[in-house]
């Protein structure tokens, strides 16, 4: 059975459920967490440091081939070379086009590039690299900003998680919310919520943030990096001076859609 949302992203495996979830297991991605909001850890520092690697060798690789490539096929009277040397050509253009979004988002993302739950307000936020996300095609455009961002708040009802794997032989899965046109299944965005688990600890990070937002018992405060006496702690070891704006920060401890409003209209939010 395919996806329900449109378009069907590559690699799909399931579908996942909103609600209480009785599969809950936050371990390490969670950094923090009281009783407004939680914050999660997406992507580890050997995990940044290992794809970082591939992707710098890969694309260095490439800038010496396509040039060198390119002056083979201005040289060559060979048919049969000529055509395997044109696929070689195209093979590391492709790989190029592929690995400079990689490199940027391992260069520029920063403390592990977290996401926040406000559960009394039913928001999302993100503050990420514009080349943090699940789809393989970017603009091309923005190769000439690698650092450019996108900082964002979603509503919880228009985004729904999806299990997909990563094609390699060692098959690991990854969490994606998809983001959608508000009462559809029309997608307009994804967010990446927990990369690479095996077997069933993809869906443990959905469980336990499902828990968090229906306020079910089976989740404690205590779970995250930091205690949730530790906000401050928190707040300048991964917030401070990673560009998120003043009133997103303030609105992590909103109270109600009604408080949310009241900080939107101190900073003339529209």
């Amino acid at each position: 059975m395919p996806s329900q949302y449109r378009p069907q992203i590559l690699g799909w495996i399931d579908d996942l459920d909103k609600g209480a979830n009785y599969l809950s297991g936050a371990d390490d991605r969670l950094l923090y967490v009281n009783d407004n909001y939680c914050a999660f850890l997406r992507k580890t520092s050997s995990d940044q440091i290992f794809y970082f690697c591939i992707s710098f060798f890969c694309t260095i690789a490439s800038i010496f081939s396509i040039p060198l490539l390119s002056y083979a096929l201005s040289d060559c009277n060979s048919k049969t070379v000529y055509f395997f040397l044109l696929t070689l050509l195209f093979c590391f253009i492709l790989l190029l086009y592929l690995m400079i979004p990689e490199l940027y988002q391992n260069i520029f993302t920063r403390r592990g590039c977290p996401i926040i739950f406000n559960r009394k307000t039913k928001k999302v936020y993100i503050n990420e690299s514009y080349f943090f996300n699940c789809t393989t095609f970017k603009n091309a455009i923005y190769f000439l900003h690698p650092n450019k961002k996108r900082i964002k708040e979603y509503d919880w009802a228009d985004l729904h998680g999806v299990v997909v794997h990563n094609f390699f032989t060692y098959s690991l899965n990854i969490t994606i919310l998809m983001v959608c046109e508000p009462g559809t299944h029309k997608t307009i965005d994804h967010v990446l919520l927990d990369p690479l688990r095996s077997g069933v600890g993809s869906y443990h990070v959905w469980g336990w943030v499902n828990n968090f937002m229906c306020f079910n018992d089976l989740i404690s405060l205590n779970d995250g990096k930091y205690t949730w006496e530790q906000e401050t702690a928190f707040k300048k070891d991964i917030i401070q001076g990673q560009g998120w704006p003043e009133w997103m920060v303030e609105a992590f401890n909103a109270l109600s859609p009604e408080h949310l409003t009241e900080i939107k209209q101190k900073y003339h939010v529209q």
